[in-house]
C-alpha cells in the first residue's frame, strides 16, 4: 500500500503550542516509509520559522497538503469523509474543529488529540468523547480525569523537544552582571503570570541584580484579561496595536522598568540560546492539559525550574530535577465562577519567593537541578512522540499494510 496519509486537523505553527506540536509530528512523519502527513488547514508561511533544510524536506507535505486543501472547496461549509486516520485537535467539549473553507471531517477513524484544563467536563462533553474510538491525552491527569468520567479508550502520548534544538550548551554569557530569570508562556491567568510578577517584586526588592525575562506574547493577547479576575495584580495594558504591555503591567506591579526584559513574539526555534543565559525559570501554572513545552524547553537546555507540582506538570516531575511548588491550594473563593477551575492548583507567593533565593544564593545545586531536569527531557523527544503516537494510530487504519 505504500505511505498511508495521516490527516493533522489543526494549525502547523512555530509561535504556540498546538502548532509546535502539529509541526513536530509532521517533521518526523516526514521520513516515515508508513504515513505521509497532511494539514488539513492551510500553512501560513509566516507561520514557520525552521531552518531551510527543514524547509526543502517540509515541501512535499506543503504541497501534498495544499492539494488536498483545493479538493476541499468543493465542501465548503460542510461535511467531507477521509479514508485515513483523521488527528482532530480537541478541547473540553471534545468537538473537532473545522479544516480550510470551514469543511467538518470525519476520518476512518477519527481519533481524538486532546489537552484540556479543567477536571470538571459537561454530559454531552463526555457523550461525545466516547464516540471516539480513541483518545490521545498530553498528560497523565487529563487521562485520568476522562477515566474518571468512566471514558476507557483512552491513552497518553507525552510531547517532546527536539534534543538537536534544545539541548545543555554554554552560555555566551551576555548580561554577566544579572541573575536571569525566565517565565515563558501564553499572557493569561492559567499560566499564573500573575504570580510570577508578585513573587518577582519581592525577589528583586532584595536583589538588585535580578532581571525578569519574558517571553508571554502570543497570537491570542486578549487572553490576558483573564489575570485581572483574581486582584492579585494590577489590570494588564495594552498598546495601540491590541498588544499586552508587559513592561508597563510590571511596572504598575511594583518592577521596576530596569528588572524586566519583554523578548517579543519570538519563533521556537530561536528560544535555545536565550535559554541557556539563565539562571532559572518559574513555572507557577494553575493548570497544564499537556506537560508545559516551554517548561519542558528550559530543562532540556539545563535550566533549573520552578514548576507547580499539579494537572500537567506532574509528568515532568522527579526527584531532585528541578524546584516543585509543593504547596498547591485551591483558587480563591471570589473565583469560583472562572472557567476551568476545577482541577487547578494554586501556587504559593512566599514559596516561589523562597525557592527564587534559593536558586540565588546556591548556585551549583541549581545548576545540579537543572541538569537533571535535562536528562529527564532527553527521554521525551518529538521522535519518541511521533513513533508513539503512529504506533496507536496505524492499527486504526483499515487500509494500511
Amino acid at each position: 500500500m505504500g505511505r498511508r496519509p495521516v490527516y493533522i486537523n489543526w494549525g502547523l505553527s512555530s509561535f504556540y503550542g498546538w502548532g509546535v506540536y502539529g509541526l513536530n509530528l509532521a517533521l518526523n512523519w516526514m521520513a516515515d516509509p508508513d504515513l505521509a502527513p497532511v494539514a488539513t488547514n492551510p500553512i501560513e508561511p509566516r507561520a514557520l520559522s525552521i531552518d531551510p533544510l527543514r524547509m526543502r524536506a517540509f515541501e512535499d507535505l506543503r504541497r501534498r497538503s495544499a492539494a488536498f486543501q483545493e479538493q476541499l472547496a468543493g465542501f465548503a461549509g460542510g461535511p467531507a469523509a477521509l479514508d485515513a486516520v483523521l488527528l482532530a485537535d480537541c478541547n473540553a467539549q471534545f468537538r473537532n474543529g473545522p479544516a480550510a473553507h470551514g469543511v467538518t471531517l470525519s476520518g476512518q477513524p477519527t481519533v481524538a488529540v486532546t489537552f484540556f484544563e479543567t477536571a470538571r467536563l459537561e454530559r454531552d462533553a463526555v457523550s461525545r468523547a466516547a464516540d471516539y474510538p480513541l483518545i490521545v491525552t498530553g498528560s497523565t491527569w487529563n487521562r485520568e480525569v476522562l477515566q474518571a468520567h468512566g471514558l476507557s479508550q483512552v491513552r497518553t502520548v507525552l510531547q517532546g523537544v527536539d534534543p538537536t534544538v534544545f539541548h545543555p550548551a554554554p552560555s555566551i554569557g551576555y548580561l554577566p552582571d544579572r541573575f536571569l530569570v525566565f517565565s515563558g508562556g501564553k499572557l493569561e491567568r492559567r499560566k499564573g503570570q500573575d504570580l510570577v510578577l508578585a513573587a518577582f517584586r519581592r525577589f528583586a526588592e532584595r536583589r538588585a541584580d535580578a532581571l525578569l525575562v519574558t517571553a508571554w506574547h502570543s497570537p491570542w493577547p486578549e487572553a490576558a484579561r483573564t489575570l485581572d479576575a483574581g486582584g492579585l495584580t494590577a489590570p494588564v495594558p495594552f498598546d495601540a496595536a491590541g498588544r499586552a504591555d508587559v513592561v508597563g503591567w510590571a511596572a504598575a506591579n511594583g518592577v521596576g522598568r530596569e528588572n524586566i526584559l519583554d523578548l517579543g513574539l519570538i519563533p521556537n526555534e530561536q528560544t535555545p540560546t536565550v535559554l541557556r543565559e539563565m539562571d532559572v525559570a518559574v513555572f507557577p501554572n494553575r493548570a497544564e492539559g499537556g506537560t508545559n513545552l516551554v517548561a519542558m524547553e528550559c530543562m532540556a537546555c539545563g535550566v533549573p525550574v520552578i514548576l507547580s507540582a499539579n494537572t500537567g506538570h506532574l509528568d515532568l516531575i522527579e526527584e531532585e530535577n528541578g524546584y516543585p511548588l509543593t504547596q498547591q491550594g485551591e483558587l480563591p473563593g471570589a473565583e469560583a465562577g472562572f472557567k476551568g477551575v476545577a482541577g487547578w492548583g494554586e501556587s504559593d507567593v512566599d514559596e516561589i519567593v523562597q525557592l527564587l533565593d534559593r536558586a540565588y544564593a546556591q548556585k551549583e545545586e541549581a545548576r545540579a537541578r537543572g541538569l537533571r531536569g535535562a536528562a529527564t527531557l532527553s527521554r521525551l523527544t518529538w521522535a519518541d512522540t511521533a513513533r508513539k503516537m503512529k504506533a496507536l494510530i496505524r492499527p486504526l487504519d483499515p487500509k494500511a499494510s
